[in-house]
């Protein structure tokens, strides 16, 4: 119920902001970010550390699941957004206009995690999982851990439930209605604490993988490149203010409000985890990309996507030009 009263209210919004073309400099620019997670701490900070406002951003942060907000983009209702590379991909095979030009995360880190009463890979033949949208990055998570486990969904009758966000799929495995689902790090350590149990750890499997990153279109690039650079070195900025160490009090602050952590020793998990796995340069890699590319087409997820290079996903000239220029390096001169 959560997340449709958030929807609604999130297309009431685009509705309004449709009315502004995208490409303006001045006035509310409409940002999406498609998950509640960590991988959105950068905007976060970039937000309340008043780095969007240096370089003259009025944004408009709203929650759109993933899938959701990469057709806002594709609409030009939404100038810019933070999802991940398997969105951009089904834009592009459906001939949209969408590309990478940030990486926030680069490898697969997701927790598959099921009710405390299961203890193997083989006890979830006949249940129910929540992959989230069939075609986010969870969902690919989900995917690698089954196959991990030695699971074939149709053969081994595992049920896949399109279970919306995180705060939905955590809600579905508490409430019992699925049996395992695929959570982030810094969330899923709320339900292992309660003795829900960990299946498999992606993250410890060094799986390349372009997740979450900002997206825009290749159109905007042309049309308004000084604003999408002030929005890629204000977001820049917000990823080298988490890796001060000077900063942990504000982005612990930054983590327990926007996620929700009530105790200190979650908060600071979810701090170091995320310096750990956050890239110091978030460019996209081409690397990532092509697992992208080659999960989606292994797992039926979207087979146009063998068709397809990184090239045609991401777009590397800009964050390679800022880091050439020295402006990274001297984000982190004195750290």
């Amino acid at each position: 119920m959560r997340l449709k009263i958030t929807l609604v209210v999130s297309f009431i919004f685009l509705f309004i902001a449709g009315t502004v073309s995208p490409g303006r400099s001045a006035g509310k620019i409409p940002f999406a970010y498609g998950a509640i997670s960590s991988n959105v701490l950068p905007l976060w900070i970039a937000q309340d550390q008043g780095f969007l406002r240096k370089y003259a951003i009025d944004a408009d942060l709203v929650f759109i699941i993933a899938g959701r907000a990469a057709q806002a983009m594709l609409a030009g209702q939404v100038s810019v957004g933070l999802v991940g590379a398997t969105h951009v991909t089904n834009a592009v095979t459906g001939g949209g206009d969408l590309t990478m030009i940030l990486g926030l995360e680069n490898s697969l880190d997701y927790l598959f995690i099921a009710r405390p009463s299961i203890k193997s890979g083989e006890e979830l033949k006949g249940r129910k999982v929540a992959i989230g949208t069939p075609s986010g990055s969870a969902a690919l998570a989900t995917y690698v851990a089954l196959d991990y486990l030695g699971l074939v969904p149709r053969r081994d009758n595992v049920v896949l439930l399109q279970v919306g966000g995180v705060p939905e799929r955590m809600a579905a495995l508490r409430a019992g209605s699925v049996d395992a689902t695929s959570l982030s790090p810094e969330l899923g350590q709320v339900v292992t604490a309660e003795g829900y149990r960990v299946l498999v750890d992606t993250g410890k499997e060094n799986i390349p993988f372009q997740s979450s990153g900002l997206v825009t279109s290749r159109k905007l690039i042309k049309s308004e490149p000084q604003l999408i650079e002030n929005i890629a070195r204000a977001i820049i900025e917000g990823v080298a203010f988490i890796h001060n160490p000077a900063n942990k009090k504000a982005v612990e602050q930054t983590i327990a409000k926007y996620l929700r952590l009530d105790k200190p020793d979650r908060v600071e998990k979810a701090y170091q985890d995320l310096r750990k796995k956050l890239p110091r340069k978030p460019c996209p890699t081409i690397q990532g990309v092509a697992s992208v590319l080659k999960l989606m087409a292994q797992h039926n997820i979207n087979v146009k996507a063998s068709q397809l290079k990184p090239e045609d996903v991401v777009d590397m000239s800009l964050c390679k030009r800022l880091d050439e220029s020295g402006f990274m390096d001297r984000l982190y001169q004195g750290l």
